[in-house]
């Protein structure tokens, strides 16, 4: 039997993850771990030359480290499709998203703001840059250290109105999702697995990737907030 594939991966992926390995090892033998830690740390340790022999990340993350040698050319797989949603404090009052105007008066109203260090974060920065609202707003943004979820700050009050990705909302106790960015500021991320330049058991991961693109993988994802990709 092939030994342990070992993953990191950034958190918004942690928990769909979690559950196609569960479901991939109830037709295998083969054994996987899972460490989700922040996607700029993630990327970070793998540049660093730490072994792994999967990597998920953002696709142009998983890009970025085939160009520094760390990924093997051609193994990139997508995965999913990710879009960001909306979070408040369970039993405050629901903001008007349906729209992108009704976004920014959201912001624009706002006591703080949060979002993460990953695309969702870096995409809403340019956002509020493209609405000239960034200097007005920007001493009431609370970014998120990596690896700590934007909604745990929600649900502690620390941030009134939380954007992440909705894999990382979803199971996020003490919070309300008010829904998805309406579709003219939606930020899609596609977050992609590459085989590691250190990994010695290139087939066993084909086996378990395959598994993750497959169709019986769709229904996990989907339960997760996520599209296949």
């Amino acid at each position: 039997m092939a030994s342990n594939i070992s993953i990191i991966s950034s958190m918004a992926t942690r928990q769909v993850l979690a559950e196609l390995v569960a479901q991939f090892q109830q037709s295998s033998t083969q054994q996987v771990s899972i460490e989700s830690v922040g996607g700029v740390d993630a990327a970070r340790r793998v540049q660093s030359g730490e072994a792994f022999d999967v990597v998920v990340l953002a696709a142009n993350a998983i890009e970025q480290l085939t160009q520094a040698g760390r990924i093997v050319p051609g193994s990139r797989v997508d995965l999913v499709n990710s879009g960001v949603s909306i979070a408040v404090r369970a039993g405050a009052p629901h903001s008007d998203i349906g729209s992108e105007e009704a976004v920014k008066q959201a912001v624009l109203t706002a006591r703080s703001l949060g979002y993460s260090t990953g695309p969702s974060g870096v995409h809403l920065a340019k956002l509020f840059e493209r609405w000239g609202i960034a200097d007005e707003i920007k001493g009431r943004i609370v970014q998120a250290p990596p690896g700590v979820p934007v909604g745990s700050l929600v649900a502690r009050g620390e941030v009134e109105l939380g954007f992440q990705q909705l894999s990382e909302l979803i199971h996020q106790e003490g919070i309300d999702v008010l829904g998805p960015l309406p579709p003219a500021i939606q930020i899609n991320t596609i977050f992609s697995a590459g085989l590691s330049v250190t990994s010695t058991q290139a087939r066993a991961v084909s086996a378990l990737l395959d598994f993750m693109v497959s169709p019986a993988a769709a229904d996990i994802k989907r339960r997760n907030g996520l599209e296949p990709a």
